[in-house]
């Protein structure tokens, strides 16, 4: 290794790969999820990331961000990560311009942590030797039979000991359905697993007050976004009124947003999305800003993406095992730690970089770009 290590080249690559079934949450339904896989060439060594949304990502990486990149010291990534920010300025830095950035910063991460030999969690400084999970699923389009195979599976499968559906149906249109899932949820993992429940911002302010009173005898423990994650004024109200911890963050693009969520008292629990908030350079910014107000930060979706930077969080209370993510990531990648009794994953430190090998044969019949 030298002193240094020139960014030889980056490229990206879209996939779009169908859903096992149809899925939908409280305001909208998918068939199929897009990620864009990036990688970043130095010394002969390569690092992957990646991120989930449009296509477009492999364009502005391809047209621009890889351009500022190329020729940079791989082993300065936060001077990388700047530079990209600062070149998407008048292509609006947030959106798709922050999931592509996200991606590329995670595989610039990758690829210095295997440029010097080390898992990528040791690199970033380890403050747990294992990061806990919870199964996120529970769609409102599944029936009575595939909630409970879901949860089944994860609690007495798996033994994950928290558990998250998917509630707010149709706008919130659909309350007694809503209460009647919770219900059969609870119904499925016993009283000794933690249940979840995610509105996607279903709800008006009241409404979502009124379903969580009406859920009291389910002891669901976690409320997320029960209205519009951009109304921080009404996470606010839902807050103080529900015994639930109430969690939002999610569309956090930029660290001033998750600011403005902090200092609203807008959550009990910070959520940020690495695919999405700036990668592992700004994950480490939000957690920070998270813990200066005495919250925990969780990460959103993409257990395998999260786990290294999650196992250097302090501060950190779990990770999202999303039903979706966990089926693309152990499918397209080699090297995915399985969950351990107790709900945990551990990064396997005989693994350098986030310790995944993309592969690329069993993408290629999902590749649109």
């Amino acid at each position: 290794m030298t002193a240094d290590a020139p960014v030889d080249a980056v490229a990206a690559a879209a996939y779009r790969i169908p859903t096992d079934s149809p899925e939908a949450d409280g305001t909208i339904t998918w068939d199929s999820t897009t990620m864009i896989v990036v990688r970043a060439h130095a010394g002969g060594i390569v690092g992957t990331g990646w991120t989930y949304g449009a296509s477009a990502c492999r364009t502005l990486i391809s047209d621009k961000l890889a351009a500022i990149v190329t020729g940079r010291d791989a082993f300065d990534v936060p001077g990388a990560y700047d530079a990209m920010c600062r070149a998407a300025r008048n292509l609006g830095r947030l959106g798709i311009a922050a999931c592509a950035i996200s991606a590329v910063d995670v595989a610039l991460w990758d690829l210095k942590a295997r440029l010097l030999g080390v898992r990528l969690a040791r690199l970033l400084g380890r403050a747990g030797d294992t990061v806990p999970v919870y199964g996120s699923g529970g769609f409102t389009s599944y029936d009575d039979t595939q909630l409970t195979e879901q949860f089944g599976r994860w609690v007495h499968e798996q033994g994950i000991p928290r558990v998250k559906m998917k509630i707010g149906e149709s706008w919130g249109g659909r309350e007694q359905r809503d209460l009647d899932r919770i219900a059969q949820a609870r119904q499925i993992i016993g009283e000794s697993t933690e249940l979840y429940v995610d509105a996607n911002g279903g709800y008006t302010r009241k409404q979502a007050i009124r379903v969580a009173a009406a859920a009291g005898d389910c002891d669901v423990r976690w409320f997320e976004e029960p209205v519009s994650s951009d109304d921080l004024a009404g996470l606010h109200e839902v807050r103080e009124s529900v015994t639930a911890d109430v969690a939002a963050g999610e569309y956090g693009f930029d660290l001033p947003y998750f600011a403005r969520m902090v200092q609203a008292g807008a959550v009990d629990c910070l959520q940020a999305d690495l695919s999405r908030c700036g990668g592992i350079t700004e994950w480490q910014r939000v957690a920070a800003v998270a813990a200066a107000n005495n919250l925990q930060i969780s990460g959103h979706c993409a257990p395998y993406l999260h786990l290294d930077a999650a196992a250097a969080t302090s501060n950190l209370r779990h990770l999202e095992y999303f039903h979706d993510h966990v089926r693309i990531e152990t499918m397209l990648f080699a090297g995915t730690a399985p969950v351990q009794p107790g709900g945990i994953l551990q990064p396997d430190l005989g693994r350098s970089g986030h310790g995944l090998d993309f592969r690329d044969e069993t993408a290629s019949p999902f590749r649109i770009g």
